[in-house]
């Protein structure tokens, strides 16, 4: 039996099938391609779509931009050079420093840039395509590292930064939805997650870019940092000139014929074969999608079933802030205020961030191993257990072993959240999502994330910067009982979406199955009369 009272029949899509496809064989043609891709093996699918595989890394590399800036505007705050130029004189510490408000200022004016960003692309693409938002995002960030880069005091660089994070914000929503499109079931996952390791590739990048400068002084310590950010539209822009679009997203726009023109793009030579099965899945979904809810809006992500699909994406993004990144996911500034040598600090930010990196990798095999509610939730815990950890250092204690503890804590907090939360965060708000609100969903869970970032970032401030609350380790028990709230709530409202097709997943928050209940059911949506959903045996 399934959870509520009313059988769930698959929705036809002969009516909306091209007619030099036979109409009669529509249903028939997307039920062998679930098949298909219910069988398809890692490697085997990496052979039949390298295409796919390629540009949705090509696509994805542009991450990197947004995790080097994030990385970067945290680790000037420790910087001398750059605190001599636009920080004020300290009596307290003897050194001039970046205030709590200007920080918050400065890591803020990114995220209301990405909100901005995130925002736009959901419209944009809805009636343009992945692929023109894309190149006309590259441009636009080409012309705003100018700002940052010439700016003489710290208006002028907020100003720049806020700029900037407009087309970092479309960077970060278009590159999960896209991969999640043009790669069949067999990769979606690894995909989707690698968006994260270009975030921790950017990061990595910043901080060794960051050490190498740290010595050095006057303005090139800080200026050929942000000069460096030019080198990724110029080099993507001339490439993905040249990427196919997202076959869906002609679907959603019924251009069946560019659809498949795309599918055959994406595919092998081998897989071309099998171009109008693939089409007519994708129809399919689409349909099932339109029989549940038709509107395609922003508000539309806010009406029945769908209501629910964008809390758990948006809760989902919303616990990375607030599980601790604030603090460990840019870790230098947190390194110098735990009492670690400046020159010390960078180094073990870009050991940290190589932790990072190999953690990213790592959750590929662990995703498929425990799935996505398993990691996400226990990395949570575990996350909670670390952070907890660095304030009982701190407490009553600033020996210089105390404060090596709480930096190693804190490389263990990266290692644990690029294994799990961080990373899966993607696959889940992809799959979540329903097809034709899919860059919706990611917009918004996007823009959750960047204003739990604005709060986290104007929280930590207070709590860690000497000339405010100077916490330093004790920030921890704040931010470990937040990662504890969100654990809660992953335990009750996160589904498993591992191994199931974008319909089924359909089908399963449309009879509205419970999240710890969602791997007990197999589903049907081509079963003929009956139910399509059933208890697993």
């Amino acid at each position: 039996m399934t959870p509520n009272d009313e059988p769930i029949h698959p929705v036809s899509t002969e009516h909306e099938y091209a007619p030099e496809d036979n109409p009669k064989d529509g249903t028939s043609l997307a039920r062998l391609a679930v098949q298909q891709e219910h069988h398809l093996g890692f490697w085997e699918a990496i052979r039949r779509y390298p295409n796919a595989v390629l540009w949705s890394v090509l696509l994805s590399t542009s991450i990197i931009m947004e995790g080097y800036d994030i990385v970067l505007i945290q680790s000037f705050f420790a910087q001398p050079s750059f605190r001599d130029k636009y920080g004020q004189y300290d009596p307290g510490t003897g050194s001039h420093q970046i205030t709590a408000p200007w920080q918050n200022g400065l890591s803020n004016a990114v995220s209301v840039g990405t909100i901005v960003g995130a925002f736009a692309n959901g419209y944009f693409v809805h009636r343009l395509g992945y692929r023109r938002v894309l190149l006309a995002s590259l441009l636009a960030i080409s012309a705003f590292i100018f700002i940052s880069f010439f700016s003489p005091n710290l208006p002028v660089l907020l100003v720049g930064q806020f700029l900037c994070g407009i087309p970092w914000g479309v960077f970060a929503t278009m590159a999960p939805a896209y991969a999640s499109e043009v790669c069949p079931l067999a990769l979606r996952g690894y995909l989707t997650v690698y968006v994260n390791l270009c975030w921790a590739f950017g990061q990595l990048i910043s901080a060794g870019v960051q050490s190498g400068f740290s010595a050095r002084t006057g303005q090139w310590s800080y200026r050929i940092p942000f000069a460096i950010q030019w080198a990724w539209p110029v080099l993507l822009f001339p490439i993905l000139w040249f990427a196919p679009e997202s076959p869906w997203y002609y679907v959603r726009v019924g251009k069946y014929d560019l659809a498949e023109a795309s599918i055959l793009r994406l595919g092998s030579t081998s897989q071309r074969a099998h171009s109008k099965e693939t089409l007519a899945m994708m129809i399919h979904t689409d349909e099932i999608e339109r029989s549940i809810d038709s509107g395609t809006s922003y508000l539309d992500c806010f009406r029945g079933v769908d209501l629910r699909r964008t809390e758990i994406a948006s809760m989902a993004f919303a616990a990375q802030p607030f599980c601790g990144s604030a603090m460990g996911g840019t870790p230098t500034y947190f390194f110098v205020q735990a009492g670690l040598p400046e020159s010390i600090s960078f180094r073990m930010s870009v050991g940290g961030l190589g932790i990072a990196s190999v953690g990213t990798i790592c959750a590929w095999f662990l995703m498929r191993l425990c799935g996505r509610r398993t990691l996400y939730l226990w990395g949570l815990g575990l996350l909670s257990v670390i952070l907890l950890a660095v304030g009982f250092c701190s407490v009553g204690s600033s020996a210089a072993g105390s404060n090596y503890a709480q930096a190693g804590l804190m490389l263990a907090w990266l290692g644990v959240y690029y294994s799990t939360v961080g990373p899966i965060c993607y696959a889940v708000i992809t799959e979540v999502s329903s097809t034709r609100l899919r860059n919706k969903s990611v917009c918004l869970s996007r823009i959750a994330y960047y204003i739990s970032q604005i709060v986290c970032n104007s929280v930590n401030p207070e709590m860690l910067n000497p000339t405010a609350g100077n916490w330093r380790g004790k920030t921890g028990f704040f931010w470990g009982g937040c990662s504890a709230v969100f654990f809660v709530w992953t335990f009750f409202r996160l589904p498993e979406t591992r191994d199931r097709t974008f319909e089924e997943i359909d089908l399963l928050f449309a009879r509205g199955v419970g999240a710890r209940r969602f791997a007990e059911y197999a589903v049907d949506a081509y079963v003929e009369g009956g139910e399509a959903i059933r208890k697993a045996e």
